[in-house]
């Protein structure tokens, strides 16, 4: 069953991702596991020229999105550019699927990726593909040897693939709210309804919000910055925690007291994404720049800009206004995140909310090998506004900022 617009967005989605040499049968056994033609399939090596994406249902691991990749043995100056764009593959996959032609055996290219896997603690499964012709010798442990050709073992690939990963991830469970919010707890959502908002429906962060405090049995308050005051007063029990989005935090903490916990979405996506106590750290970058320092935005999505955008006015406008310094700006936004950071001073990223972990995990890290600080929004916002300690307070193990 394939997805549509309405159900699990990518970044939720388990990213299983195909990899292996020229004419291994990757794009064979994507087609044996979605039991469609999702790739197109042919003798000719190097038939996959670019990673091919499918979104869909994917039992009994439920929803995912297939990645078939170009082979790692790609050749020439394009197959060089093939390659490149596999390995960058790795930031979003969530489990690897290493496919080898099981009449040839593992080769040292195969090798050099299981290196790579373990290293950045990606799941991995070894798939032995064309079985049909000849069965390898030894089968290493946690791996399967199948036929694409006429479906041996395909389902129980799938079974294998479920198991690999409900492992890891076991591992790794995260929640937005993390432990703070517990059952029957009151949170409120202050979410702004101006010219950036989407006509008729709410942004991903406040939607994964609402579900996140579902999940804990807690009870979830939606309201405007105008109505907060009012909702507040006529409250018999105060809440638990205020969660708005930035752009409102100014409005919002002279509202709420000091009492109740305030944070901001991008916060939380910082935490959910393993990146807020370096981001943390990085705010205090405002005070040391330079006239005409250069800052990198960078957004998950790419989305219709309006007249008063976060990212390319809002943002550089409050920064330029708390340093009192004219400062140039970039914007990068969707896939495209540049690998030299140098030009700039410091480099402020959106929540995160489209991507997963691991890509904004890759994004910082890149930034942590240039030495320039990375932040977002959020942390930023709340930094100039002198309330990031108040906002990072229902993280009781991070530091004192």
């Amino acid at each position: 069953m394939e997805a549509n617009c309405n159900e699990t967005p990518s970044a939720n989605r388990v990213h299983i991702v195909f990899f292996g040499k020229r004419n291994a049968g990757k794009s064979s056994l994507v087609n044996a596991i979605t039991n469609q033609t999702m790739s197109i399939v042919s003798p000719v090596k190097g038939t996959t020229t670019d990673p091919v994406r499918k979104a869909m249902e994917l039992l009994p691991l439920g929803a995912v999105v297939i990645i078939d990749t170009p082979g790692l043995d790609d050749t020439g100056e394009l197959g060089s550019l093939r390659i490149q764009k596999t390995q960058e593959m790795l930031q979003r996959t969530d489990l690897a699927v290493l496919v080898i032609d099981s009449t040839e055996g593992k080769t040292e290219l195969e090798q050099e990726l299981e290196t790579k896997l373990q290293k950045q603690q990606i799941p991995f499964v070894e798939v032995y593909n064309k079985c049909d012709k000849g069965m390898p010798t030894t089968l290493p442990a946690s791996s399967i040897a199948v036929s694409a050709k006429t479906g041996f073992q395909i389902e129980e690939l799938k079974e294998l693939l479920a198991a690999t990963y409900q492992k890891q991830a076991a591992k790794t469970k995260r929640s937005l709210l993390g432990d703070f919010v517990q059952k029957e707890d009151i949170v409120i959502l202050v979410t702004p309804i101006d010219e950036s908002a989407p006509k008729g429906r709410m942004i991903l962060p406040q939607v994964q919000a609402i579900r996140s405090i579902l999940d804990k049995e807690a009870i979830c308050l939606v309201v405007q910055p105008a109505q907060l005051a009012f909702l507040l007063q006529n409250l018999k029990q105060p809440p638990k925690l205020v969660v708005t989005d930035s752009q409102a935090f100014a409005e919002v903490n002279r509202i709420v007291p000091l009492e109740i916990a305030l944070t901001s979405f991008s916060i939380l996506y910082a935490k959910y994404n393993g990146v807020l106590q370096k981001a943390a750290l990085a705010a205090k970058t405002l005070e040391t720049l330079q006239e005409q320092d250069s800052i990198l935005i960078a957004e998950g999505c790419t989305h219709h800009r309006q007249c008063n955008d976060i990212g390319t006015v809002k943002l550089p406008n409050w920064i330029q206004s708390y340093t009192k310094k004219t400062l140039h700006f970039s914007l990068t936004s969707g896939a495209s995140f540049p690998t030299d950071l140098q030009p700039y001073k410091l480099v402020v990223h959106c929540g995160g909310c489209m991507l997963k972990p691991r890509v904004v995990q890759y994004r910082q890290q890149i930034a942590e090998e240039a030495s320039i600080p990375f932040t977002n929004y959020g942390i930023l916002i709340a930094y100039m506004n002198g309330i990031l300690q108040r906002s990072l307070s229902i993280f009781p193990d991070l530091f004192t900022i």
